[in-house]
C-alpha cells in the first residue's frame, strides 16, 4: 500500500481545505452580517420601473374610488408602575386603573389615594366636554365567577360615585357595569397578568364625538 507523505508544516487554512477535499465535509462559514435577517440582504438590482400609462394601473371606465377614510390611530400611555393606563383614539379616551391602587384586597372600598386619581379623570372628562361616561369593573379569574361579577360591579359603582360627585352635572349620563373575569387584557396564568386584569376602566367620547 502506497502512502502519500504531506509536506509540513500545514497552515490552519490548508488543513481545513485538505480535510474538506479528503472527507467531503463542508466547512462552516461565519455570517458576515448576522444582524440582517436571511432573505433581506441588499441587492444590486435597480427597482422595477412602472409605466404610468399601463392600462392595468387605471380605473375601468365608470369606476370610482372609495370614499376617503380616516384610520383610527390608538395611542397608549402607561405609567412606569403599570398602575394606570391611558388609551387615546380619534373617537375615545379610556383610563384603566388597577384595582390595587383603588381598593384593598377583595374590597370595593376606595383607598385614601384613590380619590385623587379619579378626580384627575373627572378633570379630563370636563376638558373633553364629554357627557356620556362608561365605568366598567373587571376582576381576574380567581375565585368564583359569580363573586367576580358582584365585586367588579361594586368597584365600578364606587368609582362612579366619585365621578358623579366631581362632575355634578345633570347633563352627564353614566353606564356602569361589572364584567367580572370577562374581557381580560393579560394572561391570567401569572400574577402579573392577573394584576392587570383587576381593573376599573373609565371611557368617554373625545369631545363627545
Amino acid at each position: 500500500m502506497t502512502h502519500t507523505r504531506l509536506p509540513l508544516p500545514l497552515t490552519t487554512t490548508a488543513l481545513v481545505l485538505l480535510t474538506t477535499t479528503l472527507y467531503g465535509t463542508p466547512t462552516a462559514q461565519a455570517d458576515e452580517n448576522p444582524s440582517v435577517p436571511p432573505g433581506t440582504e441588499a441587492t444590486a438590482s435597480a427597482p422595477v420601473e412602472l409605466d404610468p400609462n399601463d392600462p392595468d394601473l387605471k380605473l375601468p371606465e365608470g369606476a370610482t374610488l372609495a370614499e376617503p377614510k380616516v384610520l383610527d390611530i390608538k395611542q397608549v400611555v402607561e405609567d412606569q408602575s403599570g398602575d394606570e393606563r391611558r388609551e387615546d383614539t380619534n373617537a375615545d379616551v379610556k383610563f384603566a386603573l388597577q384595582a390595587e391602587v383603588l381598593f384593598g384586597k377583595d374590597s370595593a372600598r376606595l383607598s385614601a389615594q384613590a380619590k385623587s386619581r379619579i378626580v384627575a379623570i373627572a378633570q379630563e372628562i370636563k376638558t373633553q366636554n364629554a357627557t356620556r361616561i362608561r365605568v366598567f369593573g373587571f376582576t381576574d379569574n380567581l375565585g368564583s365567577s359569580a363573586h367576580g361579577d358582584v365585586l367588579s360591579r361594586q368597584r365600578a359603582n364606587a368609582v362612579h360615585g366619585v365621578l358623579e360627585s366631581e362632575l355634578n352635572d345633570a347633563g352627564v349620563t353614566f353606564e356602569v357595569r361589572g364584567y367580572g373575569e370577562d374581557y381580560p387584557i393579560a394572561d391570567n396564568s401569572t400574577e402579573a397578568g392577573r394584576k392587570k386584569n383587576r381593573r376599573v376602566e373609565v371611557s368617554f367620547p373625545r369631545g363627545d364625538a
